[in-house]
């Protein structure tokens, strides 16, 4: 008897185990069921092998020996597999291996894309209420001869049209395998009506191919649904390099962007989160949409405010934002530039004198302007004064004083002053308390 409880003690029944194992679940530790089985990686396999063969040498070497030869060994070891890493990411893809040379945790993201419902539709950044005598004071700020953007599908058959003379196509086709060419073209199908779900594998491979551009435009991203532009934002800003990125930001999101915009009046909510995503690499929106939107000199007071509500909601690098707002402050001027100046300013970053230096030069350039500056000057100029009036030095202050002089409005004009009256000149406050610690 005292064997047979001894026996069942060592053995407990089905149900007292599942107890068992639902208490260790509580605890916060994995039970054995619902661990994930994982194939090793090869890499993973040769470490282990290489530890137990260590640990069998270990037993034959003096200590402080074995140690230095782990060290170095682990060294060498690590040199071996970021050499083999580089080689991996370096070397072409080819059509053939699209399908196997994905993330899979990427994928997994990506493929859980649930689509939007009809109540993220109203959105900041959607309904734009713009003001119609706003609007036309900033159309007379306008490039007149402002040519049309530039998109993916324009600049392809220019490089088509270049090589090949004798094309006549209105869209002409690159010169690839017809098999590649009839695929894309049926990946660009099922992009036109994507709403949710698995984004097709051979789409998600085509950032590692060396004609992505190529590729893309066989797409047809123009025809694309704003869902599937989401999803292809979300996989191109995090699988390309910053200029790659920039360039699908330019010749593919962008445009889509204000076409959207011009026919609408209002963004869609999926094209609203494409534009979000941009900012994963700010560099890339920096160069491919913000300043190209800016520089086209046709950048209107929708666009202005929709684009402007991203960099207000979202925290962007300070080095990036002096950069971006000192391209501005040099730029051709545009009505909606000071609109996008003054969010940069509103965000309150420590600037470098440089940058400041270089928006006050900016706002100088309008001493001698006949025209009546809109409201949107006066006041970017305004939130310039209140934010960095203590970095500015007595010659900037006087140089905005003559301006003031000239541009003037009744209502934020007075608070200029003010603000600058009520100020001490850049390095002041520093020699100020080095004579009295």
């Amino acid at each position: 008897m005292a064997g047979k409880k001894r026996k069942d003690q060592s053995n407990p029944p089905q149900q007292h185990r599942q107890s068992l194992a639902a208490a260790d679940d509580e605890d916060g530790s994995v039970s054995l069921s619902k661990r994930r089985s994982r194939t090793p990686k090869q890499h993973q396999t040769d470490q282990k092998a290489f530890f137990y063969s260590f640990l069998f040498l270990s037993a034959l070497i003096d200590s402080n020996l074995s140690s230095k030869i782990l060290k170095q060994a682990l060294s060498q070891q690590k040199e071996i597999q970021e050499e083999e890493d580089a080689a991996d990411t370096t070397k072409p893809t080819s059509f053939a291996a699209i399908t196997e040379n994905t993330n899979d945790e990427e994928d997994d993201d990506v493929d859980s894309f649930e689509g939007f419902s009809e109540t993220q539709s109203v959105y900041d950044g959607g309904v734009v209420e713009i003001d119609e005598e706003d609007e036309r004071v900033l159309a007379a700020f306008m490039s007149k001869d402002g040519g049309a953007q530039p998109t993916l599908a324009d600049l392809i058959i220019q490089k088509i049209k270049e090589k090949d003379a004798a094309v006549t196509e209105a869209r002409p086709l690159p010169k690839l395998d017809g098999n590649i060419i009839e695929l894309y073209k049926g990946v660009g199908k099922l992009m036109s009506r994507y709403t949710n779900g698995k984004i097709p594998k051979a789409f998600k491979g085509i950032p590692a191919l060396e004609v992505w551009e190529d590729i893309l435009y066989l797409t047809e991203p123009e025809n694309w649904s704003p869902n599937a532009m989401f999803q292809a934002t979300r996989i191109f800003s995090s699988n390309l390099g910053v200029k790659k990125a920039q360039r699908f930001y330019n010749l593919v999101l962008l445009p889509r962007i204000r076409e959207d915009i011009r026919k609408n009046k209002v963004l869609h909510f999926a094209l609203y989160q494409a534009l979000k995503k941009s900012l994963y690499k700010p560099a890339a929106f920096n160069k491919g949409i913000l300043l190209p939107l800016c520089q086209s000199g046709t950048c209107s007071l929708r666009e202005a405010v929709v684009v402007g509500s991203i960099i207000h909601k979202v925290s962007i690098p300070t080095l990036h934002s002096s950069a971006a707002l000192m391209k501005l402050a040099e730029m051709e001027y545009c009505g909606t530039t000071s609109y996008i100046i003054k969010l940069f300013l509103d965000k309150k970053y420590a600037l470098p004198y440089r940058v400041l230096d270089a928006v006050v030069a900016h706002f100088m350039r309008f001493m001698e302007d006949e025209r009546d500056m809109p409201v949107i000057w006066h006041q970017s100029l305004l939130a310039f004064v209140q934010r960095y009036k203590n970095e500015l030095t007595k010659a900037d202050k006087d140089n905005l004083d003559r301006l003031l002089q000239r541009q003037k409005h009744h209502l934020v004009t007075p608070e200029i002053r003010r603000e600058l009256k009520n100020s001490h000149n850049r390095g002041e406050k520093a020699a100020d308390n080095m004579l009295f610690p």
